[in-house]
């Protein structure tokens, strides 16, 4: 197959020295990473910052449609994502990353400007609610892969737990952005006007790939710096399920998040039923929604500035991978015993903190010894249709649960306690070298 040179447009601005400077009391930035972490810092503060902007819109119309109603949108979310994997996985094969990577983002940025104008004229119409819940669910984890993916390519495996500490804190940075901003704005500029602000913040990310794009073709920090060669991966659109069933490494991979996925569905519906019953207007629930978003990045920044990476060094990928399900154990059992709004409240912030510090980042770190197309193709399939699927299928047994007048919290603790010792599998797996297909 012939290859083809990456050669960018000149997009690759030094970071300012004081934001280098302040990124490397942070963590061991050596030598030439610095324009790349910088860059990686801000793109992942935008793609966050725009989604946190518009997600407290999401919540509350998923209060206003009501738990069945979304149960149901779940499962059109899981076959949209269906849909959506096979077709980036054929725009893989056939394009460079230079082309496709940016106009990722350009595409969210068009269809939060199509949402906006919509629900500018009709803020109340059903069918603009539920198609603007569907695509938020899809691409707020379709954009964060592709994100990674590329990070994935960007950095080697130890730089990955050097590096991507610091990193995942711009994009906590941006998710405590984005809901401030909310608050603030939406009583001035509606929901409509904060899908627009959204929109803009991923606009602003096509330039900062760009720049990253740029770095990457020249890695200034390698030993022996060669030109990348940015070719088209090959393949076919379903190479990601294939690759998936052909190594349980990556099967345990994808039972991870569909443990972590319905754990945390289960507590979503928990959500969804308490605010709507402690809180009667919708502005009430979006600043509620707002609030709750940016107790908990508060709390994310700090740890994954100053904790995720000195414990992935010190104590290994498996501990960012165990704590947070063994503590969510206890959590939904607390939940299942006093089911309050204030309990609610603080076992949400526990875990979403807990998945964005650490889960998150040591979910990622389990990808940095496979080769590239599992980094694009596998990944993406696991991170959006595996999700999306155990999302569906949680909705529908917490309903069922529901409906039968059991506690979907205590079914939680077992998928918790179970979302534990798949963790700690994944992390000797990954720590004596079997990390599936090798790079």
């Amino acid at each position: 197959m012939p290859t083809h040179r990456c050669v960018l447009p000149s997009l690759n601005p030094s970071p300012p020295t004081s934001v280098r400077s302040r990124l490397s009391r942070l963590a061991k930035i050596e030598p030439g990473e610095g324009p790349a972490v910088v860059a990686a810092f801000f793109l992942y503060f935008c793609l966050l910052g725009g989604y946190f902007a518009v997600r407290p819109v999401r919540e509350t119309v998923g209060t206003l449609l009501g738990s069945d109603r979304v149960s149901d949108l779940f499962i059109a979310t899981w076959i949209v994502s269906i849909l959506i994997v096979p077709a980036y996985g054929a725009v893989c094969a056939r394009l460079q990353r230079r082309v496709f990577l940016p106009w990722v983002y350009g595409f969210v940025a068009m269809a939060l400007v199509a949402c906006g104008v919509a629900l500018l004229r009709d803020e109340s119409n059903v069918v603009v609610g539920q198609l603007f819940y569907v695509m938020i669910s899809v691409i707020n984890l379709f954009v964060v892969s592709v994100l990674w993916s590329f990070l994935l390519e960007l950095f080697d495996a130890g730089q990955v737990k050097r590096l991507f500490g610091v990193i995942a804190a711009g994009g906590t940075a941006g998710a405590l952005v984005g809901p401030v901003m909310t608050d603030v704005l939406v009583g001035r500029i509606g929901n409509s006007g904060i899908l627009f602000v959204g929109a803009g913040l991923f606009s602003l990310a096509i330039v900062l790939q760009r720049v990253l794009l740029n770095l990457w073709a020249r890695r200034t920090w390698a030993a022996a710096a060669l030109p990348v060669e940015d070719h088209p991966m090959g393949g076919h659109p379903f190479a990601g399920f294939t690759l998936v069933l052909k190594s349980p490494y990556l099967l345990g991979i994808a039972l991870f998040v569909t443990l972590l996925a319905s754990v945390n569905t289960f507590l979503y519906f928990e959500q969804l039923e308490l605010v709507r019953a402690t809180f009667s207007s919708t502005a009430e629930r979006t600043q509620v929604f707002s609030r709750i978003d940016y107790v908990v990045q508060s709390l994310t920044i700090l740890s994954q500035v100053l904790l995720t990476g000195r414990i992935a060094s010190r104590f290994g990928v498996g501990a960012l991978l165990t704590v947070v399900p063994l503590v969510m154990v206890g959590g939904m059992l607390l939940l299942a015993s006093f089911h309050t709004f204030s309990v609610l409240a603080v076992v949400f912030v526990i875990r979403r903190w807990g998945e964005y510090a650490f889960v998150r980042p040591g979910r990622e770190m389990l990808f940095s010894r496979v080769d590239h197309e599992t980094k694009y193709k596998a990944k993406n399939f696991i991170d959006v249709t595996v999700y999306r699927g155990a999302d569906a299928l949680g909705a529908q047994i917490s309903n069922a649960i529901r409906a039968a007048g059991g506690s979907p919290a205590l079914m939680g603790a077992l998928f918790a306690l179970a979302w534990a010792v798949n963790g700690a599998w994944l992390s000797r797996r990954r720590e004596h070298g079997e990390g599936g297909p090798r790079a």
